[in-house]
């Protein structure tokens, strides 16, 4: 299970709200008679207000320019808890004319048990000849479990609890080929355990730790105008992993994962963004490293994790609408199913989803996010910060 699709549920939106809603008024002009000026001291409120309302500044005199913000939060599966991330944007020897290279570090901690701490990023090297994209983190989270497979998801009495404990490690490292092309190696590492098991059949014999080390390539291309809030452009993306048993793993496997993705200007403040995901798993497919989806990614509304199998394909609508000064809002429609294999495709296994959101820009061209997604038969709110895909 991804849980950090990226998953940084740790957002306040307390002071974002106050910002987007206070109107500040102007300083009045000086008159000719006016010979001093009164210097008010700023109270700790009126600071925090001020630090949220000038975070989506651009600074482009800072080497690095580094925000914080965090507070409690709820969802659906994480229960109440709190976070911090702390989000920094750089250029790459004053190269101000490419895409800024980001960097986040986050944690959360929540009532249920839940804990996690990551860093991911994306370094964009000067004119954007080369790219190196990387997420670590880990995570322990008591979630549940319905068995491998479409029919076993779908049943609500196989609904099960465990903990499980998750450490990921992955990097890719991309040199562009022409414009928007990108080609490179990239590797990977997955460890999962599940502990406390409460109904072990559930998984038809399979060890409840893996260890998977892959390596393969990627081919992108990729014309968007942000890597965070796209308003134009193409994402695609076709990645291939091997993870054969001399590089370590107990059970041999190989995955091909393909994502894409539009994004066209409707009107004023109006975006349409659609995007497609697939992963296609072979061979002796661990039962942490099949595909899903759900959570905090395209498909919201569903827990993540509850319907796996060795394919995993999803697809989601998105309009996207710009309110007033810092406010947004979102509608979504989409589709999701899993099968054993390609002859296991069925309409009727077809999963459907809504959805509505608020966003809030945090930094330039970086938005938090409060998801409620509806799904057949479940339904989850989501904090997180930057778009779904």
């Amino acid at each position: 299970m991804n849980r950090i699709s990226v998953s940084i549920r740790g957002i306040s939106l307390v002071a974002a709200l106050a910002t987007s809603l206070l109107v500040y008024p102007q300083t009045p002009v000086e008159s000719a008679t006016d010979t001093t000026v009164v210097k008010q001291k700023k109270g700790f409120i009126h600071k925090i207000i001020s630090y949220f309302d000038e975070s989506n500044k651009p600074k482009k005199h800072k080497k690095f320019d580094v925000s914080f913000i965090g507070g409690p939060h709820f969802s659906s599966d994480t229960q109440l808890g709190v976070g911090l991330v702390a989000a920094g944007n750089y250029y790459m020897k004053g190269d101000t004319l490419s895409l800024p290279s980001n960097v986040s570090l986050y944690g959360d901690i929540s009532t249920v048990g839940f804990y996690m701490l990551g860093i991911k990023g994306t370094n964009i090297f000067p004119q954007e000849k080369q790219r190196l994209e990387y997420n670590l983190y880990f995570y322990s989270f008591p979630t549940k479990f319905w068995g491998i497979g479409y029919d076993m998801g779908k049943s609500g009495r196989n609904e099960t609890k465990f903990n499980q404990f998750c450490v990921k490690a992955s990097a890719d490292w991309f040199f562009r080929f022409g414009k928007g092309l990108f080609i490179g190696p990239g590797a990977e590492f997955n460890y999962i355990r599940a502990t406390k098991v409460d109904r072990p059949e559930l998984w038809n014999g399979e060890p409840f730790t893996t260890r998977a080390i892959g390596a393969g390539f990627t081919v992108r291309y990729d014309t968007r105008d942000s890597y965070t809030e796209p308003h134009s452009g193409w994402l695609l993306s076709l990645t291939q992993r091997f993870a054969p048993k001399f590089m370590g793993n107990k059970m041999a496997f190989s995955f091909t994962q393909f994502k894409g993705s539009h994004y066209n200007r409707l009107w004023k403040g109006g975006i349409l963004a659609a995007g497609i995901s697939a992963k296609f798993n072979y061979g002796n497919v661990p039962w942490g490293m099949l595909s899903t989806f759900g959570g905090s990614s395209m498909m919201r509304g569903y827990y993540e994790g509850r319907y796996r199998d060795k394919i995993g394909i999803d697809a989601v609508v998105e309009l996207r609408q710009h309110v007033w000064r810092r406010n947004g809002v979102v509608l979504w429609t989409g589709a999701a199913t899993v099968a054993p294999d390609f002859n296991g495709l069925r309409w009727r296994k077809v999963l459907p989803c809504v959805g509505a959101g608020y966003r809030w820009e945090f930094k330039k061209r970086c938005n938090v996010r409060l998801d409620f997604g509806v799904g057949r038969g479940e339904s989850s709110f989501i904090f997180n910060i930057n778009e779904a895909f």
